[in-house]
């Protein structure tokens, strides 16, 4: 079985994109909580990539933000390609059947302006996706690239020794 539950803060606004049928497609990271604390007593978060579809893919980018809380039902999905260089690369991210908008907007403007919420936004490498997106209309004139995740930056370097198995 292959169901997922998360709780969590939007790290980024949600980027929303069009197939080439019309379809809907939305993508965004979610901070989620650690149960557990680090060594100096902090509260760490896992950052998962998440997509939804279809209306709900509006609804998301019409109504939420970053810093917004979301509690999300969905599965894991792990697909691959083959990037410029011809290493193959492996993309998991979850596929949202249901989300749930957490808190009132208020609520979530306040948690935003707390001391230490981290508005930078974590993510892992530059992919391209497997759908084929035509850009969403611009409302400030800037050109939005087919990759929705262009914009994402370098690969993250992780340590083995801040694995938690």
């Amino acid at each position: 079985m292959n169901k997922v539950f998360l709780i969590g803060r939007l790290t980024r606004d949600p980027e929303l994109r069009y197939t080439g049928n019309n379809t809907a497609v939305a993508s965004f990271t979610v901070a989620v909580n650690r149960t557990y604390t680090s060594q100096t007593g902090e509260r760490e978060a896992d950052f998962i990539n998440v997509v939804v579809w279809r209306k709900q893919a509006e609804n998301v980018k019409n109504y939420l933000s970053q810093g917004s809380q979301v509690a999300i039902e969905g599965r894991i999905q792990v697909r691959n390609y083959d990037d410029q260089n011809g290493q193959r690369r492996y993309v998991t991210e979850v596929i949202a059947d249901n989300v749930e908008f957490v808190g009132s907007r208020r609520d979530n403007q306040n948690q935003m302006s707390q001391p230490g919420f981290n508005q930078q936004s974590t993510q892992t490498s530059a992919e391209p996706t497997p759908y084929d997106f035509k850009e969403e209309p611009s409302s400030n004139g800037t050109d939005i690239s087919n990759n929705p995740y262009a914009d994402f930056g370098s690969s993250i370097e992780i340590n083995d020794d801040e694995l938690p198995f």
